[in-house]
């Protein structure tokens, strides 16, 4: 199933092209709030499962605004591609890859224009996991029962600030109005064949910079977040950003960056994908 957001209400999706308002279609049982899908994913899909289609309105994906608007915390898996970390001057991790946050504001929807700041800004093609029911201590086997399901993420990063001064600035870098875009909606698990081979990429002006599978992360989706709940409480919306592969600009020769006026494509094979313009 897909769980979206149009309009600022909850929407849910039967196949890629239709589907209902939350709250109108079960009557005021569910709120139109998509942040309170969440926490009743699995109630929500049995419920849609029981209309079986029946008078679902079409939609586009170009209407859906994030599906997650307002999540409570972004946390974002770092180096977890070894080329990733080899191309940008690092030895790939033996323990958990750094960790850092992303904050709120900058989440954005799956289509539209990012505004640069002035700097470097690089791109970063993501799956990104939905928490669905609270999470602390959760064995790796049992993550994936307690997500929603998954998305399509870019962790645009501005690289000039990032690594000025005398520590590293990744939460400021990577949290401009824009940078965590995410969608067009949030797929359940159950229509996944396999979370730990999905194929994800990006392009910019149609030239592929960045192709994968979640086959190569060093930690896996399911044993990233086990490892991120051994300390962190995870609650209903928070989002993972889960590592991304080789070909970002700061790994070029020379390096590249985003440029006003270029296409940003971001995919995630079963998922979906994203458009932006820089602006």
């Amino acid at each position: 199933m897909r769980f979206a957001n149009r309009g600022g209400r909850a929407f849910v999706l039967h196949g890629d092209t239709a589907g209902w308002d939350l709250e109108r279609a079960s009557g005021g049982h569910f709120s139109s709030d998509p942040m309170e899908m969440w926490a009743r994913h699995r109630e929500i899909r049995s419920f849609v499962a029981g209309l079986d289609g029946g008078g679902a309105e079409p939609v586009e994906a170009l209407a859906l605004d994030a599906p997650v608007p307002v999540p409570g915390a972004i946390i974002a898996i770092g180096l977890n591609y070894a080329e990733h970390a080899r191309e940008t001057g690092f030895e790939p991790p033996t323990e958990l890859p750094p960790v850092f946050a992303k904050f709120p504001s900058s989440v954005t929807g799956a289509q539209g224009e990012v505004r640069l700041p002035e700097g470097t800004v690089d791109w970063e093609v993501e799956v990104v996991a939905v928490v669905g029911t609270p999470m602390h201590h959760v064995a790796e086997s049992e993550v994936f029962d307690h997500l929603a399901g998954l998305t399509v993420g870019q962790d645009l990063s501005e690289r000039t600030r990032q690594f000025a001064g005398p520590a590293p600035q990744f939460g400021l870098a990577k949290s401009y109005p824009g940078f965590a875009p995410i969608g067009p909606w949030v797929v359940s698990l159950d229509e996944l064949a396999d979370p730990d081979d999905l194929r994800l990429g990006c392009s910019v002006d149609g030239e592929v910079v960045q192709s994968g599978t979640t086959a190569g992360l060093i930690f896996s989706i399911s044993r990233s977040i086990s490892e991120l709940s051994s300390v962190l409480v995870l609650r209903p919306g928070d989002l993972i950003f889960t590592g991304t592969p080789d070909g970002v600009g700061m790994g070029m020769s020379p390096p590249r960056f985003l440029q006003r006026g270029q296409v940003l494509r971001t995919w995630v094979e079963g998922i979906g994908s994203m458009t932006h313009t820089m602006v």
